[in-house]
């Protein structure tokens, strides 16, 4: 059963190191981050398992002590899904089949920050085309994998909310992202649910399926939501939410 969750944003920027000057812009995100985490740890959860989106090649399931990095954004950083073989479930020759996308590997990045410990943890990378009946699908099933499951939930909103925004402006990304942010701040199921795919995926957010997930997941378990951080600091939706 699904106890807990936090939503985080995905930009590697969210990395001092591959900020290159720390963007301060961010810190208030970073902080909101930590804070939700904490809740995480602080539902005791026997399993956690983090969500965020892939491209083809990081879709699918990532065990702990799964390797990520961030060479691919030019810094020599390299990041581990938790401690390997901590649960005694995964090896470390399996963990390093796969490398983590880049929202896993942020997800790491925060985890290692954090200094993670609570719970054994497990890794999912979904595609921006999952339909939304198999995001709440796979949604239902992750919450059934133990009686205390917390999920850490990756993804950006829009990224079409100024001139200079990865998407270039798009009158429908603030109302889109503030729909979002409420239905993120109340734990409303069924508004997530009920996301447009198509809508998203032309403003470019690449949360849309892990927040179909968590709409599956949390369906029934009664948690309450809290929004801890909304701002677009570069014309992309960064959203920080927890549900206990």
């Amino acid at each position: 059963m699904l106890v807990a969750a936090a939503v985080c944003p995905c930009p590697p920027l969210l990395v001092p190191e591959v900020a290159a000057g720390a963007a301060p812009e961010l810190d208030a995100a970073r902080a909101a981050c930590t804070d939700a985490i904490g809740v995480l740890a602080a539902s005791r959860p026997d399993r956690l398992v983090v969500v965020g989106p892939a491209e083809q090649s990081g879709r699918g399931p990532h065990p702990q002590g799964a390797r990520g990095s961030f060479r691919g954004f030019g810094v020599d950083l390299d990041v581990r899904l938790g401690r390997s073989g901590d649960d005694g479930a995964n090896g470390t020759d399996a963990a390093a089949e796969r490398e983590l996308p880049p929202s896993l590997a942020v997800a790491a990045w925060l985890l290692d920050r954090t200094a993670w410990s609570a719970a054994p943890l497990e890794g999912l990378g979904v595609g921006e085309p999952l339909a939304a009946e198999r995001c709440i699908q796979v949604g239902g099933e992750i919450a059934v994998r133990g009686e205390r499951v917390a999920l850490l939930v990756m993804g950006d909103a829009s990224a079409c909310r100024t001139l200079k925004a990865p998407g270039y402006l798009d009158e429908r990304a603030a109302g889109f992202d503030a729909e979002i942010a409420r239905a993120l701040g109340t734990a409303d199921v069924e508004a997530l649910k009920a996301l447009d795919a198509e809508l998203a995926y032309e403003l470019k957010a690449a949360g849309r399926a892990p927040w179909q997930v968590l709409a599956g997941a949390a369906a029934g378990a009664g948690l309450s939501g809290e929004l801890l951080y909304e701002d677009a600091p570069y014309g992309v939706g960064y959203l920080v939410a927890t549900w206990s």
